[in-house]
């Protein structure tokens, strides 16, 4: 089936934009919703929690990459300005589960939901509102480097592991069958959060050919999950010699979001 309704849901960042912009271009008028998730929404902790959190875990040396990663206000702009001008609708999304955004969603009427940088897990009722359900571009080879940072566990191995992956969505971490990957060479020297930029937008092209050739009838089997790679201690934020934010990852910060597919 050639989906011709599609919900795609991502967060608005310097990592994610450029892709969900293009995304969106490619989509054109099988776009019928888009879902910006706020990542410090009070159920995930607020800005206090969340910092305290990652700070914790981490250490200060993660924040860089948090703000502009997850964090950096006043990005959703040009994306809501995107899917107005296609024709679709754009929401806030506090909990992808919950009812107001349910009600949204089956409004809608998506044949899949599509989600790309999204920090929030589908529950099987959420994904079932879209017949053909849900698949989510992430940015490394699964069943490797599962979680929200796995350009940096890419990098921290020596990068020659780097790749995207579009995957079925089931309501666990990056656990479902992969459709299709790409592996992806990455620049000596680039950071963390600029690998995270290219990983998304060179996965794009695979939605393209999801967009034009349509899911296959039966998938194959999923592969058994790696292990979970969340963010690093700061112990192994050191060790790891990874710049996880660049000079020039400021700069595509404080311009206009997402320019296009520009090399990072």
């Amino acid at each position: 089936m050639i989906p011709s309704r599609i919900a795609l849901l991502t967060l608005p960042s310097v990592i994610s934009d450029a892709a969900s912009l293009a995304a969106m271009r490619l989509l054109g008028p099988r776009l019928v919703l888009l879902g910006l998730s706020d990542p410090m929404r009070p159920a995930a902790g607020g800005v206090l929690g969340q910092l305290r959190r990652r700070i914790g875990q981490s250490g200060p040396r993660i924040l860089p990459y948090l703000a502009l990663g997850y964090g950096l206000p006043g990005r959703a702009g040009r994306l809501r300005h995107t899917a107005a001008a296609i024709g679709a609708p754009s929401a806030a999304v506090a909990d992808v589960n919950g009812a107001a955004f349910r009600d949204m969603l089956a409004a809608a009427r998506p044949d899949l939901i599509v989600t790309l940088h999204f920090d929030q897990i589908l529950a099987d009722e959420t994904l079932a509102l879209a017949p053909k359900g849900g698949v989510n571009l992430h940015p490394s080879l699964l069943p490797a480097h599962r979680g929200p940072i796995p350009a940096f566990w890419a990098l921290a191995e020596g990068g020659a592991g780097a790749g995207v992956s579009l995957h079925r969505m089931v309501a666990r971490i990056d656990a479902g069958t992969v459709l299709a990957q790409r592996r992806v060479a990455l620049p000596p020297g680039i950071s963390a959060l600029a690998a995270a930029r290219l990983l998304h937008l060179e996965g794009v092209g695979l939605l393209a050919s999801l967009v034009a050739g349509g899911l296959p009838e039966t998938d194959a089997p999923a592969a058994a999950p790696r292990p979970y790679c969340g963010f690093p201690d700061a112990m192994t934020l050191r060790a790891s010699g990874v710049t996880l934010v660049a000079w020039r990852d400021w700069g595509l910060a404080l311009g206009a979001a997402g320019r296009g597919p520009e090399a990072p």
